[in-house]
């Protein structure tokens, strides 16, 4: 009878563990993977990153009133040994976007990035705030100015703040990659590739070569980083 009951408890403990995992994957697009020993927190940024305003509900976003306590947490953890950044962003909310960003480039724990079908807008300094970013061969990313939505006062002091956003935006991105400014500046400020716009579409060999991204890579690659960097750090 004491076995039977053990063993029924051990299976409902299972099953709670697998409940909270797919509520934190619903609800927060994080889980936990991998042995305790050496423990990876799985982070996913998708959809658009929202900000102080609350986006349509048909919009799949990426809020970062719960991505910023799950990264403090993460580094406070002492079970968890590293983090894994997945990005499939369009953009979304520059200061929402650097607030994560942010948070991610002043771990000390081993953090990776991939970037998933496409790190576009502010996905590019949340790809580059890992130590280590990787990109998918089929993924790609947009640099752009800084825009805003909605009404705009045309007075000198709204472009000033304009040019100020931006270069909070290319200080991040150039502190935590290898591409110049001019290169970046370049890549933003192009006429002839978007449609009625400004700025560039960059591949993942272009991501690479132009010391954006660090490597071409894959799932597996970013993983065998930090668990690498994790063994490092334990010796």
């Amino acid at each position: 009878m004491r076995e039977d009951y053990k063993y029924e408890s051990e299976k409902r403990d299972d099953s709670d563990d697998n409940n909270i995992q797919s509520e934190s994957i619903n609800q927060y697009s994080s889980v936990v993977i991998g042995p305790e020993a050496s423990s990876i927190h799985c982070l996913t940024i998708v959809g658009q990153i929202e900000g102080h305003q609350i986006l349509h509900e048909s919009t799949k976003t990426t809020k970062y009133e719960h991505i910023m306590p799950i990264i403090a947490a993460v580094e406070e953890s002492k079970d968890i040994k590293g983090l894994l950044v997945l990005v499939n962003t369009a953009g979304g909310d520059v200061e929402a976007g650097l607030g994560i960003a942010e948070l991610i480039a002043g771990m000390k724990k081993p953090t990776a990035s991939i970037i998933l079908g496409g790190g576009h807008s502010i996905g590019v300094p949340l790809a580059v705030a890992a130590k280590r970013s990787y990109i998918a061969p089929s993924a790609a990313m947009t640099i752009h100015p800084v825009r805003l939505n909605g009404v705009v006062i045309a007075v000198p002091q709204s472009f000033n703040y304009f040019e100020r956003t931006q270069e909070r935006v290319v200080k991040f991105i150039i502190n935590n990659s290898r591409i110049s400014r001019e290169t970046l500046l370049d890549y933003m400020m192009r006429t002839s590739e978007l449609a009625n716009d400004v700025g560039s579409v960059i591949d993942a060999e272009d991501a690479v070569k132009c010391g954006l991204i660090d490597c071409i890579g894959s799932l597996s690659d970013a993983l065998s980083y930090l668990h690498s960097e994790i063994e490092k750090s334990e010796n």
